[in-house]
């Protein structure tokens, strides 16, 4: 357990008084002695003091020193720490680039061989494909000669490339112009093929028209004989019209004859208007089974009987 400093003086100065103050018989020394005794002693104990004081503080100071080294070495430690750290990770990152580098190596020496294999490999089928090239221009040296002789008799071409160039614009021209001829005749195929198509709508247009025709002919027809007899009809209705007109005009005039001769009987003024046909009749009724109660009202006479 750790002491403080503060403390420790008085640690010491415990340690350094006896326990217990021997007793001494007061007859056999002076008072004055014993003092002086105990000054003596109390000197020698704050001598030890202080030298034990000085001591600790030497020591503390040596302490503070040690911890203040030990923290630089722990800085020192630390920082040597980080670099080798540091270093390790350069170490890995120079080993991966190198290792990175010597995969890069195999892999270009491997494309390499490849490319060396393909090599070797095509140059084995361009010398396979050399013997045939030879046979073919040996078969194609004549017409090689014939060409230079056209060259030399046409001037406008300077080497036979352009002659053979000519030649293949003129084979494409003509391609070209019979490819066109063939999709023109495909069209006039489809145009003649839409006009006889449409010949035949038009005819069968034509057909069914003519028939609309004859069935609207027909429906004309029956239409003016239907009009024909409902003008008959129309005209037996205007003349039944006026045989009734004429016939309601006599009735009315009947019916206000009756009426005026009911008013003068009566010797009243006529009191409905003259086209009151019904109220007129009815006035009449009235007047008649008036006097048909009357008459049947009268006491009936024997009639005579006629002489023999």
């Amino acid at each position: 357990m750790a002491v403080s400093w503060e403390k420790y003086p008085r640690r010491a100065l415990q340690d350094k008084l006896p326990m217990k103050i021997p007793e001494q018989n007061p007859s056999r020394s002076l008072p004055v002695l014993c003092l002086l005794q105990k000054r003596q002693e109390l000197m020698d104990v704050d001598q030890g003091l202080r030298a034990q004081k000085e001591a600790f503080q030497t020591r503390m100071v040596v302490l503070m020193q040690r911890r203040e080294q030990l923290e630089q070495k722990k800085q020192e430690l630390k920082g040597a720490f980080l670099r080798f750290d540091k270093f390790l990770q350069d170490a890995e990152a120079r080993r991966s680039r190198a290792a990175r580098r010597v995969a890069e190596a195999r892999q270009g020496a491997g494309r390499q061989e490849a490319e060396a294999q393909r090599l070797r490999a095509q140059l084995e089928a361009l010398r396979r494909e050399r013997a045939p090239l030879r046979r073919r221009l040996e078969r194609l040296g004549p017409g090689a000669r014939l060409l230079e002789r056209v060259l030399g008799q046409l001037p406008e071409f300077q080497e036979v490339p352009e002659l053979v160039a000519r030649f293949g614009a003129l084979a494409d021209t003509l391609a070209a112009l019979r490819l066109r001829e063939h999709e023109l005749r495909a069209q006039l195929e489809e145009a003649r093929a839409r006009l006889r198509r449409l010949r035949d709508a038009r005819r069968d247009e034509l057909l069914r028209r003519g028939q609309q025709r004859a069935q609207l002919l027909g429906r004309l027809e029956a239409a003016r004989e239907h009009a024909v007899h409902w003008e008959s009809q129309w005209a037996q209705i205007q003349n039944t019209a006026a045989e009734k007109t004429l016939l309601l005009g006599r009735v009315r005039m009947a019916a206000l004859n009756l009426y005026q001769l009911v008013c003068q009987h009566q010797r009243q003024p006529p009191a409905l208007a003259m086209e009151d046909s019904e109220g007129q009749l009815e006035q009449v009724k009235l007047f008649l089974l008036d006097r048909s109660a009357l008459l049947a009202s009268l006491p009936r006479s024997e009639p005579e009987t006629p002489a023999t």
